[in-house]
């Protein structure tokens, strides 16, 4: 765990954090474009082939049937059932708040404005195998389902033919009877281009492994995504009030994820820095996951020593981090610091986990820095906006003679035509 006291060492590692998120590797490229073009080709075929190859399961139908989700949600006991029940319910009433309306303005004989409407289809990617994600199936579906998608296919993979319970019972939750049993870049083929058995979508959204991030990129253009998610991350402003403890857990709640997690603490109080880095090394020693964490802290993490409290937001912004927690005395006075940031977590009793899994935000959140310019996965990634204008006679002369003048001055002269016609008409 490196120790940063100077703005040359902060940009040492500010620039080895964005060498982490960029970058593609050629192999796996080929690979996924490989793997596309055989999808668009052969359809279910090859759907059925490379989830006999990576997955070993002998596909007869590609679609989890309705019987089939059901009789897997049973073997989730009650207990879990009410913890997604009580997530479900905080997410839905989050996400409600940022419908859109369709809107019109009018004035001087015309009127502008917004269609707004829902998109038709969307992809949902949920990762399979080892890796059960219930929570991914929530925050990716109740967006959708909350702008009025009316069709949700969600792909999940099922490695030697195991179906995931809690999948499933966040599935059937949701009311989500579209499910495939397949994976990896051809489920992302599948959802961007169609096959006999899945209709093309209109957006894909959902983390997975390396191929399908580098596949999604690959269909961009024929359909929308979400982003591309690069390695979690966590960065926290704190002061010496801070309880070195809740710190250190929450650094370590990130570097479990993998080796290229990234946990970054920036503070004024030299001695919080080593207080912290104690906490970190006990607590390490508790994870099961303690290999993974610690390679994760000596490659990716920091401990920052700033000038000050201010100083400690210009670091910040600059890292543009995708979960900020901000553990300072009265931290709801410093939120107007605060420029780039996928989710903002305020007060030491508000962990980055909760935001996870039942606080309310979403929890696809931009990496890499890519907080500088994008947003958390919400209702309106699953709507889009048509522009509307209606004109009268009168509200057309009104502007006619400007809209010509600036075609004229750039050369386009059938656009000017279109202007000239009509204002003819008016003298005749």
């Amino acid at each position: 765990m490196r120790i940063i006291r100077d703005q040359v060492r902060f940009e040492d590692f500010l620039s080895l954090l964005k060498k982490r998120a960029t970058g593609s590797d050629k192999e796996i490229t080929r690979i996924v474009t490989e793997i596309i073009d055989e999808v668009k080709l052969m359809g279910d075929s090859a759907l059925k082939k490379y989830t006999k190859r990576f997955d070993n399961v002998e596909l007869e139908s590609l679609r989890l049937s309705e019987s089939k989700i059901k009789e897997s949600a049973k073997n989730v006991d009650e207990s879990f059932r009410k913890s997604l029940l009580i997530s479900k319910e905080r997410i839905v009433r989050f996400h409600e708040n940022q419908k859109e309306e369709t809107w019109m303005l009018e004035k001087d004989g015309a009127v502008t404005g917004q269609i707004i409407r829902p998109l038709e289809r969307a992809g949902v990617y949920v990762p399979g195998g080892s890796a059960a994600y219930p929570s991914t199936v929530l925050m990716n579906v109740i967006p959708a389902q909350v702008a009025g998608v009316k069709e949700i296919a969600l792909c999940v993979p099922t490695p030697g033919g195991e179906i995931n319970p809690y999948v499933m019972a966040a599935v059937e939750m949701l009311g989500i009877d579209e499910v495939y049993t397949i994976g990896g870049a051809q489920a992302v083929a599948a959802l961007a281009y169609g096959t006999e058995s899945i209709n093309k979508v209109d957006k894909i959204v959902g983390p997975g492994n390396i191929y399908v991030a580098m596949a999604k990129r690959e269909v961009f253009g024929e359909v929308d995504i979400d982003m591309i998610a690069g390695p979690s991350e966590i960065l926290i402003i704190a002061d010496s009030s801070s309880n070195p403890s809740f710190v250190a857990a929450d650094m370590l709640s990130q570097a479990e994820h993998d080796e290229m997690a990234s946990s970054i603490l920036i503070t004024p109080s030299e001695e919080l820095i080593h207080s912290v880095k104690k906490e970190l090394e006990r607590q390490l020693r508790l994870l099961k996951r303690v290999d993974i964490a610690s390679k994760s802290l000596d490659n990716y993490g920091a401990l920052i020593l700033s000038k000050d409290i201010h100083s400690a937001f210009d670091y910040s912004n600059l890292v543009a981090p995708e979960h900020l927690e901000i553990m300072i005395f009265d931290p709801m006075s410093m939120l107007h610091l605060v420029k780039n940031a996928g989710a903002v977590f305020v007060g030491e009793w508000t962990p980055e986990p909760l935001g996870d899994y039942s606080a309310g935000p979403n929890h696809v959140l931009p990496t890499g820095g890519t907080a500088r310019f994008f947003s958390p996965l919400g209702v309106y990634d699953f709507i889009k906006r048509s522009s509307l204008l209606h004109f009268s006679k009168e509200g057309f002369f009104d502007i006619a003679e400007s809209v010509k003048h600036i075609a004229d001055i750039e050369g386009l002269e059938a656009h000017g035509n279109s202007i000239r016609v009509r204002l003819d008409s008016f003298d005749n």
